[in-house]
């Protein structure tokens, strides 16, 4: 199966609607796919009703959650979550209005830096989806801002840009917990950048997580590598995913670009079967 773990729609902040996405998925010779919006999980059933047009295509219900550490950020994927679970959409609900007044403060940071943008702008770019950072990079690029959406980030709301702002999110161990209350396998996001790596992973593994982004976006070979190696030391699934957005084709990769190896996908149906 060609699969690729980490795709974001309109339900979040990518640029397409679920059933768009699993089109353009499947148009790029995939056969496995894993919508993992920003906590959200609404487009779940939208994207697994339009694969039945496009078979041998599958789509994996999962969510990625935004958690918090003393010097950064640690993303939480969610694969195969039961997204209708009560309790996983409500606690998803919640970290959704904290990107709400967290959008509004960055807003407000924005103006005193010079950079009038509108929240409605900002609304009518998340279409009714998880608002993320990203839309406000959009309504800042389209007011001719910056020149590109990496800029924002670079310059105004990246972590340590002056006009971040918090928000209300979980621990590690708490998303890797609340995935598995929905009947999910948690995966470790994008990891390459994470401080004290190891003491993170023993935590996680001890609290239940099965496996790690490995082959991701436009990680080089070296950092493959050496994801692969710390994956196997912790006995984690070498997971991945482009993280496509379809927003800025110069700085994300292109869908069919990123390939979860076929052992990787076997291991996890494998854990998905212990589960029945």
């Amino acid at each position: 199966m060609k699969a690729d773990l980490h795709l974001h729609s309109t339900a979040s902040d990518g640029r397409f609607t679920p059933e768009e996405l699993v089109r353009h998925v499947f148009q790029s010779g995939l056969t496995l796919m894993a919508l993992t919006d920003h906590d959200s999980v609404d487009g779940a059933p939208a994207a697994i009703a339009a694969a039945r047009a496009f078979p041998p295509l599958e789509v994996i219900p999962g969510v990625e959650i935004g958690t918090d550490v003393p010097h950064g950020e640690v993303h939480v994927l969610g694969y195969f979550v039961d997204y209708k679970s009560a309790g996983l959409l409500s606690r998803l609900e919640s970290l959704r209005s904290g990107r709400v007044d967290r959008a509004q403060r960055m807003i407000t940071k924005l103006k005193k830096l010079g950079v009038d943008i509108e929240w409605r702008r900002v609304q009518e770019l998340a279409g009714g989806g998880s608002i993320g950072r990203p839309h406000i990079a959009q309504a800042m690029l389209e007011k001719g801002y910056i020149p590109n959406l990496k800029e924002a980030f670079n310059k105004y709301i990246g972590r340590d840009g002056p006009a971040y702002a918090e928000r209300e999110k979980l621990t590690p161990e708490g998303a890797v917990q609340l995935v598995i209350r929905a009947g999910g396998l948690p995966v470790l996001a994008h990891p390459n950048d994470i401080e004290s790596i190891d003491k993170l992973l023993i935590e996680l593994k001890a609290a239940g997580l099965v496996g790690m982004e490995v082959y991701y976006g436009l990680y080089p070979a070296e950092t493959v590598r050496r994801l692969k190696a710390l994956a196997k030391r912790y006995d984690l699934i070498p997971c991945g995913g482009t993280d496509y957005h379809g927003l800025d084709t110069m700085n994300e990769a292109a869908l069919g670009s990123i390939l979860v190896p076929q052992e990787s996908v076997d291991r996890l149906l494998a854990l998905t079967r212990k589960k029945v």
